[in-house]
This record gives C-alpha cells, structure tokens and sequence, in this order.
C-alpha cells in the first residue's frame, strides 16, 4: 500500500518539499523567540512575538482561502516561498551588522505569518488533486506522520545549530527549506480549475460569504466544523500547557520528564497514523467522533489517576484518537468541499483552529487559578465526550422510533 504511494513521483515531492517546508518553519518560530528575548530579556514582548504570529490566521486566514481557490495553486505557492527568502535574508544581515530591533522582528515575523496565510490552504488543496480518493487517507497518514517526525526531530537539530553557529541561522535553514519546497512544487503535475470570476475586495468577501452559506448548508461540513471547534477548545490548554504544569506539580524533574513526554507522544502519534490507513480506507462523521471519544478518554484518564505512569498511559491513549480525529477531519474536507472551495474550507479549518486556541488559552488561563490541574483535565475529559453522547442518544432515539412504528416481530426481521 505505501510502496505504490511512494512510487508516485508528484505524491513524492509533495510529501518531501511539505515536510521540508515544515522543518524550516518550526525553526524559524524557535529563533524569532530566542533572538527576541536575547535581543530584550522581556517576557511580555516574547508573548507579543508569539502573538504577532497567530494574528495573521485571525485577521487574513479566510481571505488567503479565497485566494488559494482564485489563483493558479502551483504559481501561488513558488511566488510565496520566493517572497519569503529575502525576508529571511534581510534579518540575517541586519543580525551581523548589529541593526535588528525588536519592532523589525514583529513586523518581518507578521509578514512571514501572512504569507503563510495564503500558501497554507493552497498547498493543502493540492492534495485531492494528486490523489484518489482510494489513497486518499493513506496519503494524509504519511502526511501527518511526516510533519510529526519533524517535530520530534527538530529538538535534536535546534541543539545542534545553537552549539555550533547560533540561533540566527535558524533562518538560514529555513530559506534553504524554502528553496526545497520550490524544487518540489515546480515538479507537481496536476489539473485544476481556473477561476474565471472578478477578483476585487468585494469578490473576496462574497467568496468567503459564499462558503459560509454553503457549509452551512452541508450537514456533515457543519457539523465537522462545529466539532472541530469545540474539542479543540478544550484540548488546548490541557495538551500545551496543562501537561507541563502536571508534570511541574508531580515531579521535581518536571522539564525533563516534559521532554521525553513529548518524544513518546510524538512516537504514539506517528506509530498510530501508519497504521490507521490499514483499518480506515474511508473516513466519515463517526470517525471523527470515535477518534475525539478515544482521545476524551485519554484526557480523563490522566485526571482521574494522575500521577507520571498515568500521564504516559494517557498519552498512549490520545497519541491513539487525536491522529484518527485529525485524519478523518482532513479526509472529509478533501472529499465533501468542491474543488473550487477546498482553500476556503481548509483556511476555515485553520481560522476556526486559532480561534478555538486563542480563546482556550486566555480562558483556561484564568480558570487554573481556581482549579487543580487534575481538575480541569476531567472537566475537559468529559464535556469532550458530550458530542459523541449525544449521537449515541440520537442514534437510540431513531431506533426507539422505528421500533414503535413496526411491531416487534417486523423490527427484528
């Protein structure tokens, strides 16, 4: 199964030149933070980096959706990365001439966020139109498996960059990813449709008021959407910060143990996502709620119990339904969204991702100051589980009603 994927040259490069792509992001956000706090020492103004990088979702998101449909996807993208190289060169440049300055940082970090904006939910859309729909859920497996191998890598190769010639040529091995991903992306060889429409301020509104009207429309889009929102809402703060926290309050040794947590996670995950393609050829709305039901359980697992063991057997747990959740998300937005839609439901996707972050962040936040970590873990173990409560009702209300429209020898015919 994944020898024939692996055969195929476009599915090839454009696995490679993503996950290229993606190494190369991962350490830039590293080095804006570290140059930032060398550069000030300031907690406040590292938060304001980290925040300069999340505002373009919120702000641009929808609108890089639009366009990416709008817009020849192969062109767009080598446009993108070509645009962001000499970013990337002019903060190494200013570095050695001593010139950064903390607002240049915020303000090239935004640019290079914004761009991700639209080249995100293009190179996203590509995807279904390299693939079938057969391979489809294989392809997103070796996909996601690949970004998550990165990010478990990318700790090892931070080490090595910073002993050796510094945080600044993080950048350095971002615009050689950048230079990768456009080799990989010339050779992509696909057919799409071109918009032939307007393409003003007021079309791009339309546009993304059109999506919203149609997804609105679709049950199952709806419906997706809505989950996506609400189990991401109250899996953020538990999963980013509230391990950590545990791990502090549990053990003495909390930063290391944090470590090795986020190496076996990363495992689990990519272990799980291999396997998935072999018991899910396709993927549906149930899918999504048995992966946000396994991962639920993990989470009140760890609560519940809480203690090192605990920890990792939920982790066990989650690194189990997250990557089912977030396979079947992808899947069915590659095979329900129509091909001229698929960078609006991919930037929405995204959109309502960050805004669910945001929100979860700032909530959780206050709320720990009130509550044990344990505490918040099953609270937010449980109300995870709500979605898939009520389908199971709904499900047994359906069967209740067609049982007392037939007699009882008819219904179990």
């Amino acid at each position: 199964m994944y020898r024939s994927i692996i055969k195929n040259k476009t599915i090839l490069f454009y696995l490679i030149g993503g996950g290229v792509s993606r190494l190369g992001d991962i350490l830039s956000g590293m080095a804006f933070l570290f140059i930032v706090y060398d550069l000030t020492g300031s907690e406040v103004m590292t938060t304001g980096m980290v925040i300069a990088g999340t505002l373009p979702y919120l702000l641009f998101g929808l609108v890089g959706g639009v366009l990416g449909d709008w817009l020849p996807k192969k062109r767009l993208l080598i446009c993108i990365d070509t645009i962001r190289i000499p970013f990337l060169g002019l903060v190494i440049g200013l570095f050695y001439f001593e010139l950064l300055s903390y607002l240049l940082l915020l303000v090239v970090s935004f640019l290079i966020q914004l761009l991700g904006c639209f080249f995100n939910p293009a190179h996203r859309a590509i995807l279904p139109l390299i693939t079938t729909e057969e391979d489809r859920t294989t392809v997103n497996s070796i996909n996601d498996s690949l970004t998550r191998g990165i990010t478990v890598l990318t700790p090892i190769l931070s080490v090595l960059i910073l002993r050796s010639v510094g945080p600044i040529h993080f950048f350095t091995v971002d615009a050689i990813s950048y230079a990768i991903s456009i080799f990989c992306i010339s050779k992509l060889r696909f057919k799409e449709v071109q918009y032939e429409g307007k393409r003003t301020v007021k079309e791009i509104y339309k546009a993304i008021m059109h999506f919203m009207k149609w997804a609105r429309a679709e049950r199952t889009i709806r419906r997706l959407f809505l989950l996506t929102f609400f189990i991401v809402f109250f899996n953020t703060w538990v999963w980013q910060v509230g391990i950590l926290l545990a791990l502090e309050e549990i053990s003495t040794n909390g930063e290391e143990l944090y470590s090795i947590f986020q190496g076996v996670f990363g495992f689990i995950i990519i272990c799980a996502n291999l396997m998935i393609p072999f018991f899910f050829k396709k993927m549906t709305l149930k899918t999504y709620l048995l992966g946000s039901t396994i991962w639920a359980i993990g989470i009140i697992v760890i609560g519940t119990f809480y203690g090192i063991l605990p920890l990792f057997l939920g982790a066990v747990i989650v690194g189990i339904g997250l990557p089912l959740a977030g396979l079947a998300r992808v899947y069915l937005l590659q095979t329900l969204v129509p091909q001229d839609m698929l960078g609006r439901g991919f930037s929405f996707n995204a959109f309502l991702l960050y805004l669910a972050n945001t929100l979860a962040l700032t909530i959780f936040g206050v709320l720990v100051s009130y509550f044990a970590i344990n505490s918040l873990f099953i609270i937010s173990g449980v109300i995870m589980l709500f979605p898939a409560l009520i389908f199971i009702l709904l499900l047994l209300s359906k069967l209740v009603t067609v049982y007392t429209r037939r007699s009882p020898i008819k219904f179990f015919k």
